[in-house]
C-alpha cells in the first residue's frame, strides 16, 4: 500500500487531533516547555503523518509528544500507554523468524508490523529515555530494535520495568508471548 491511499477523512483527522491535543494537556511533564499550537501547526504542515499516528492510536499505543529535535524541527512521538500496545502484542521479532517457525506462527512480527503502520521500534536507549519521563510496562514487555551481531546468533531483545529498574532481556526471536508487544517512535 503506498502512502497516497493511507488518508484519514476530516472527521477522522479532527477526532485524532481532539485525542492528540487532550493526551498533551494532561501530560505535560512529557514535554515540557512545548506548546501544543506549535505541535498542530508541524502536523498541519505534515498531514500524511496523521495516518501513522491514528494506527499508533488504533493499536492502542496512546502516542504523545516526548522530544523536539532542534536540528530538523521534528517533534518526536513514542507510545505512551501504560503497558504494552494491546494491539501489537503476541507478535515475533522480524520477518526471518516469522519465517523459521513451523507451527503456531504468530499472526505477524514486530518489525513487519512497525514498517507497515510507518514507525520504528524503539531502540533500547529510547525505551530507557521513556521510562524515565513515567513507569511504563509494569506487567508486559516491550521488543526494542536488536543490533545485528545479536539477531544474526537467532536472539533479540526486549524491555520491561520490575522493582523499580528497567531490564533488557533476550530471547529466540521467533517466541512470542501475549504479554509482550512493541512500542515504536514517529518523527514529525
Amino acid at each position: 500500500m503506498n502512502n497516497s491511499s493511507k488518508k484519514l477523512s476530516s472527521k477522522e483527522v479532527e477526532e485524532l487531533l481532539s485525542v492528540l491535543k487532550d493526551r498533551f494537556e494532561k501530560n505535560r511533564n512529557r514535554h515540557e516547555g512545548m506548546e501544543w499550537s506549535n505541535v498542530l501547526a508541524r502536523l498541519e504542515t505534515h498531514i500524511e503523518k496523521l495516518w501513522t499516528l491514528n494506527e499508533m492510536e488504533e493499536t492502542g499505543g496512546e502516542p504523545d509528544v516526548v522530544g523536539y529535535d532542534n536540528q530538523t524541527s521534528e517533534y518526536i512521538f513514542y507510545d505512551c500507554s501504560e503497558e504494552s500496545p494491546k494491539g501489537r502484542r503476541s507478535l515475533c521479532y522480524d520477518q526471518e523468524a516469522l519465517e523459521s517457525r513451523k507451527q503456531h506462527k504468530p499472526k505477524d512480527s514486530a518489525v513487519n508490523m512497525a514498517a507497515a503502520m510507518g514507525i520504528e521500534l524503539l531502540t533500547e536507549e529510547q525505551y530507557r529515555e521513556l521510562q524515565r519521563l513515567e513507569k511504563f510496562d509494569l506487567k508486559t514487555s516491550s521488543w526494542v530494535q536488536t543490533p545485528a551481531a545479536i539477531r544474526k546468533l537467532g536472539g533479540a531483545v526486549f524491555c520491561d520495568r520490575r522493582y523499580n529498574h528497567v531490564f533488557l532481556y533476550h530471547n529466540g526471536a521467533d517466541s512470542y508471548y501475549a504479554a509482550r508487544g512493541f512500542r515504536g517512535s514517529l518523527r514529525v
